[in-house]
Protein backbone atom coordinates (compact mmCIF):
# COMPACT_ATOMS: atom_id res chain seq x y z
CA UNK A 1 0.00 0.00 0.00
CA UNK A 2 1.53 3.11 -0.82
CA UNK A 3 1.67 6.57 1.01
CA UNK A 4 -0.61 9.21 -0.64
CA UNK A 5 -0.14 13.00 -1.00
CA UNK A 6 -3.26 14.27 -0.95
CA UNK A 7 -4.83 17.05 -3.01
CA UNK A 8 -2.81 19.86 -4.81
CA UNK A 9 -1.63 23.32 -4.46
CA UNK A 10 -2.37 25.25 -1.17
CA UNK A 11 -4.25 21.71 -0.07
CA UNK A 12 -1.99 19.61 -0.46
CA UNK A 13 -1.04 17.80 3.33
CA UNK A 14 2.38 15.48 2.67
CA UNK A 15 3.20 12.46 4.88
CA UNK A 16 5.21 14.51 7.07
CA UNK A 17 2.93 16.92 8.10
CA UNK A 18 0.19 14.21 8.45
CA UNK A 19 2.71 12.50 10.91
CA UNK A 20 3.17 15.33 13.02
CA UNK A 21 -0.63 15.83 13.44
CA UNK A 22 -0.89 11.46 14.54
CA UNK A 23 -2.32 10.40 11.19
CA UNK A 24 -1.49 8.07 7.96
CA UNK A 25 -3.12 8.11 4.53
CA UNK A 26 -2.30 5.65 2.17
CA UNK A 27 -4.37 4.49 -1.20
CA UNK A 28 -4.29 1.05 -2.84
CA UNK A 29 -6.66 1.41 -5.99
CA UNK A 30 -9.98 2.27 -5.27
CA UNK A 31 -9.07 2.07 -1.41
CA UNK A 32 -8.24 4.81 0.99
CA UNK A 33 -6.81 3.92 4.68
CA UNK A 34 -6.53 7.10 7.21
CA UNK A 35 -5.01 5.79 10.30
CA UNK A 36 -5.33 7.15 13.14
CA UNK A 37 -1.50 6.82 14.53
CA UNK A 38 -0.81 7.96 18.00
CA UNK A 39 -0.95 4.69 19.81
CA UNK A 40 1.22 6.43 22.68
CA UNK A 41 -2.06 8.18 23.08
CA UNK A 42 -4.35 5.79 22.67
CA UNK A 43 -4.87 7.83 19.19
CA UNK A 44 -7.07 10.60 20.73
CA UNK A 45 -7.75 13.58 18.50
CA UNK A 46 -7.28 17.07 18.35
CA UNK A 47 -8.73 20.15 16.30
CA UNK A 48 -5.44 19.54 13.99
CA UNK A 49 -7.18 15.93 13.53
CA UNK A 50 -10.09 17.10 12.69
CA UNK A 51 -8.55 19.94 9.99
CA UNK A 52 -6.52 16.91 8.57
CA UNK A 53 -9.99 14.34 8.19
CA UNK A 54 -11.62 17.49 6.56
CA UNK A 55 -8.62 18.26 4.15
CA UNK A 56 -8.53 14.51 3.60
CA UNK A 57 -11.97 14.17 2.29
CA UNK A 58 -11.81 17.82 0.50
CA UNK A 59 -9.29 16.29 -1.87
CA UNK A 60 -9.38 12.62 -1.72
CA UNK A 61 -8.48 10.77 -4.93
CA UNK A 62 -11.24 10.16 -7.42
CA UNK A 63 -10.30 6.71 -8.11
CA UNK A 64 -11.16 5.79 -4.79
CA UNK A 65 -14.11 4.33 -3.64
CA UNK A 66 -13.89 2.81 -0.13
CA UNK A 67 -12.20 4.86 3.02
CA UNK A 68 -11.57 2.99 5.41
CA UNK A 69 -10.54 4.31 8.83
CA UNK A 70 -8.58 2.54 11.46
CA UNK A 71 -6.32 3.30 14.42
CA UNK A 72 -2.73 2.18 15.27
CA UNK A 73 -2.06 0.10 18.40
CA UNK A 74 -4.51 -1.53 21.14
CA UNK A 75 -7.30 1.15 20.86
CA UNK A 76 -9.46 2.81 17.44
CA UNK A 77 -9.27 5.88 19.20
CA UNK A 78 -9.66 7.21 22.62
CA UNK A 79 -11.53 10.19 22.04
CA UNK A 80 -10.60 13.90 22.59
CA UNK A 81 -7.07 14.91 23.44
CA UNK A 82 -7.03 15.34 27.91
CA UNK A 83 -4.65 18.28 26.85
CA UNK A 84 -7.60 19.84 25.16
CA UNK A 85 -9.60 20.33 29.09
CA UNK A 86 -6.71 22.03 31.02
CA UNK A 87 -6.27 25.73 30.54
CA UNK A 88 -2.99 25.27 28.17
CA UNK A 89 -4.31 22.96 25.46
CA UNK A 90 -2.62 21.41 22.93
CA UNK A 91 0.00 23.62 21.35
CA UNK A 92 -0.73 26.12 18.99
CA UNK A 93 -4.34 24.48 18.64
CA UNK A 94 -5.52 26.35 22.29
CA UNK A 95 -8.11 24.52 24.66
CA UNK A 96 -12.06 24.36 25.58
CA UNK A 97 -11.86 26.99 27.67
CA UNK A 98 -9.58 29.58 25.60
CA UNK A 99 -12.62 28.71 23.19
CA UNK A 100 -15.20 29.18 24.91
CA UNK A 101 -14.14 32.68 25.62
CA UNK A 102 -14.75 33.57 22.00
CA UNK A 103 -18.11 35.14 20.32
CA UNK A 104 -20.98 32.29 19.63
CA UNK A 105 -20.47 33.03 15.66
CA UNK A 106 -16.76 31.92 15.93
CA UNK A 107 -17.21 29.26 17.81
CA UNK A 108 -19.80 27.98 15.82
CA UNK A 109 -17.05 28.15 13.11
CA UNK A 110 -14.79 26.35 14.87
CA UNK A 111 -17.41 23.41 15.86
CA UNK A 112 -18.66 22.99 12.21
CA UNK A 113 -15.03 22.87 10.97
CA UNK A 114 -14.37 19.71 13.28
CA UNK A 115 -17.30 18.76 11.78
CA UNK A 116 -16.57 18.49 8.48
CA UNK A 117 -14.11 16.52 9.04
CA UNK A 118 -16.48 13.69 9.75
CA UNK A 119 -19.40 14.09 7.53
CA UNK A 120 -17.20 13.63 3.85
CA UNK A 121 -17.54 9.96 5.04
CA UNK A 122 -21.46 9.99 4.33
CA UNK A 123 -20.59 10.81 0.86
CA UNK A 124 -23.11 8.39 -1.67
CA UNK A 125 -20.23 8.17 -4.22
CA UNK A 126 -17.82 5.93 -1.57
CA UNK A 127 -18.43 3.47 1.07
CA UNK A 128 -16.74 4.37 4.73
CA UNK A 129 -15.57 1.67 6.75
CA UNK A 130 -14.24 1.81 10.77
CA UNK A 131 -12.33 -0.85 11.69
CA UNK A 132 -12.90 -0.74 15.71
CA UNK A 133 -10.65 -1.97 18.01
CA UNK A 134 -10.13 -1.61 21.68
CA UNK A 135 -11.31 1.66 23.05
CA UNK A 136 -13.80 3.90 20.79
CA UNK A 137 -14.33 6.80 23.18
CA UNK A 138 -16.43 10.11 23.06
CA UNK A 139 -14.76 11.64 19.30
CA UNK A 140 -13.40 8.11 18.70
CA UNK A 141 -17.17 6.33 18.76
CA UNK A 142 -18.32 9.42 16.73
CA UNK A 143 -15.86 8.73 13.96
CA UNK A 144 -16.46 5.15 13.89
CA UNK A 145 -20.68 6.55 13.78
CA UNK A 146 -19.26 8.64 10.88
CA UNK A 147 -18.72 5.78 8.68
CA UNK A 148 -21.26 3.77 7.02
CA UNK A 149 -20.05 0.20 8.58
CA UNK A 150 -18.07 -0.62 11.24
CA UNK A 151 -16.13 -4.19 11.62
CA UNK A 152 -15.53 -4.61 15.13
CA UNK A 153 -12.70 -6.82 16.88
CA UNK A 154 -13.84 -8.64 19.81
CA UNK A 155 -12.42 -6.92 22.10
CA UNK A 156 -14.34 -3.32 20.62
CA UNK A 157 -15.37 -0.75 23.24
CA UNK A 158 -17.92 1.91 22.85
CA UNK A 159 -18.97 4.57 24.92
CA UNK A 160 -20.01 8.83 24.46
CA UNK A 161 -17.92 10.05 26.78
CA UNK A 162 -18.44 13.89 26.23
CA UNK A 163 -22.29 14.44 28.64
CA UNK A 164 -19.65 12.85 31.59
CA UNK A 165 -17.43 16.08 31.02
CA UNK A 166 -19.93 18.48 30.37
CA UNK A 167 -19.73 18.64 26.91
CA UNK A 168 -22.34 17.11 24.31
CA UNK A 169 -21.33 14.89 21.26
CA UNK A 170 -21.27 17.66 18.48
CA UNK A 171 -18.88 15.28 15.79
CA UNK A 172 -21.78 14.56 14.14
CA UNK A 173 -22.64 11.35 16.05
CA UNK A 174 -25.78 12.11 17.56
CA UNK A 175 -28.13 11.35 14.33
CA UNK A 176 -26.89 8.23 13.64
CA UNK A 177 -26.87 6.52 16.70
CA UNK A 178 -30.38 7.22 17.38
CA UNK A 179 -30.86 5.97 13.84
CA UNK A 180 -28.94 3.24 14.73
CA UNK A 181 -30.59 2.16 18.52
CA UNK A 182 -33.17 4.39 19.04
CA UNK A 183 -34.09 7.39 21.07
CA UNK A 184 -34.84 5.80 24.47
CA UNK A 185 -31.18 4.13 23.95
CA UNK A 186 -29.19 6.87 22.16
CA UNK A 187 -30.29 8.48 25.89
CA UNK A 188 -29.42 6.02 27.98
CA UNK A 189 -26.14 5.59 26.29
CA UNK A 190 -25.10 8.89 26.12
CA UNK A 191 -26.07 10.40 29.82
CA UNK A 192 -24.90 7.13 31.74
CA UNK A 193 -21.38 7.25 29.58
CA UNK A 194 -21.73 3.81 29.98
CA UNK A 195 -19.18 1.26 28.05
CA UNK A 196 -20.39 -1.00 25.38
CA UNK A 197 -18.25 -4.45 24.61
CA UNK A 198 -18.15 -6.04 21.35
CA UNK A 199 -21.22 -8.63 21.65
CA UNK A 200 -23.48 -5.88 23.09
CA UNK A 201 -22.40 -3.12 20.38
CA UNK A 202 -23.22 -6.11 17.70
CA UNK A 203 -26.82 -6.55 19.16
CA UNK A 204 -27.30 -3.07 19.28
CA UNK A 205 -26.71 -2.86 15.53
CA UNK A 206 -23.35 -0.51 16.25
CA UNK A 207 -21.65 -3.24 14.02
CA UNK A 208 -22.26 -5.00 11.16
CA UNK A 209 -19.26 -8.18 11.80
CA UNK A 210 -17.25 -9.09 15.15
CA UNK A 211 -14.08 -10.74 14.56
CA UNK A 212 -11.42 -12.05 16.74
CA UNK A 213 -8.59 -9.43 17.15
CA UNK A 214 -6.07 -10.76 14.71
CA UNK A 215 -8.62 -11.18 11.71
CA UNK A 216 -10.30 -7.46 11.55
CA UNK A 217 -7.86 -6.69 8.68
CA UNK A 218 -8.08 -9.26 6.71
CA UNK A 219 -12.22 -9.40 7.52
CA UNK A 220 -12.53 -5.31 6.54
CA UNK A 221 -10.18 -6.47 3.15
CA UNK A 222 -12.80 -8.93 2.45
CA UNK A 223 -15.73 -6.74 3.01
CA UNK A 224 -13.91 -3.72 0.54
CA UNK A 225 -13.55 -6.49 -2.20
CA UNK A 226 -17.03 -7.47 -1.78
CA UNK A 227 -18.23 -3.62 -2.02
CA UNK A 228 -16.04 -3.09 -5.01
CA UNK A 229 -17.76 -5.89 -6.95
CA UNK A 230 -20.29 -3.34 -7.47
CA UNK A 231 -20.76 -1.09 -10.62
CA UNK A 232 -19.49 2.56 -8.87
CA UNK A 233 -22.60 4.22 -10.83
CA UNK A 234 -25.17 2.32 -9.56
CA UNK A 235 -23.72 1.80 -6.15
CA UNK A 236 -23.40 5.60 -5.71
CA UNK A 237 -26.93 6.15 -6.87
CA UNK A 238 -28.30 3.43 -4.40
CA UNK A 239 -26.09 4.55 -1.36
CA UNK A 240 -28.21 8.32 -2.50
CA UNK A 241 -31.22 6.37 -2.22
CA UNK A 242 -30.88 4.61 0.70
CA UNK A 243 -29.77 7.80 2.39
CA UNK A 244 -32.58 9.37 1.74
CA UNK A 245 -34.86 6.96 2.53
CA UNK A 246 -35.57 7.82 6.19
CA UNK A 247 -36.76 11.27 5.47
CA UNK A 248 -39.45 10.48 2.07
CA UNK A 249 -42.65 8.91 1.83
CA UNK A 250 -43.17 6.08 -0.02
CA UNK A 251 -44.42 7.77 -2.47
CA UNK A 252 -41.67 10.13 -2.56
CA UNK A 253 -39.03 7.52 -2.08
CA UNK A 254 -40.67 5.63 -4.96
CA UNK A 255 -40.42 8.74 -7.28
CA UNK A 256 -37.15 9.10 -6.22
CA UNK A 257 -36.21 5.31 -7.59
CA UNK A 258 -38.01 5.92 -10.61
CA UNK A 259 -35.62 9.10 -11.13
CA UNK A 260 -32.50 7.13 -10.33
CA UNK A 261 -33.32 4.47 -12.77
CA UNK A 262 -33.93 6.64 -15.05
CA UNK A 263 -31.09 7.71 -14.92
CA UNK A 264 -29.09 4.32 -15.18
CA UNK A 265 -31.19 2.99 -17.97
CA UNK A 266 -30.09 5.53 -20.38
CA UNK A 267 -26.40 4.99 -19.16
CA UNK A 268 -27.06 1.69 -20.10
CA UNK A 269 -28.66 2.73 -23.27
CA UNK A 270 -25.42 4.99 -24.28
CA UNK A 271 -23.28 2.30 -23.57
CA UNK A 272 -24.63 -0.09 -25.95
Amino acid sequence: MAEATVGGSAETIEASELAEIGLRFEVDGEIATITLDRPEKRNAQTFATWAALARIGDNLPGQVRIVVIEGEGPSFSAGIDLRMFTPDGVPGQGSFASNGQRDDESLGQTIAKAQRGFLWLRRPDIVSIAAVQGHAIGAGFQLALACDLRILADDAKFCMKEPALGLVPDLTGTKPLVELVGLPRAIELCLTARTVDAKEAYDLRLGELVVPRGELRQAVRDLAGALLATERGAATATKRLLQGAGQRSLEEQSAAERQEQIARLKIMSARS
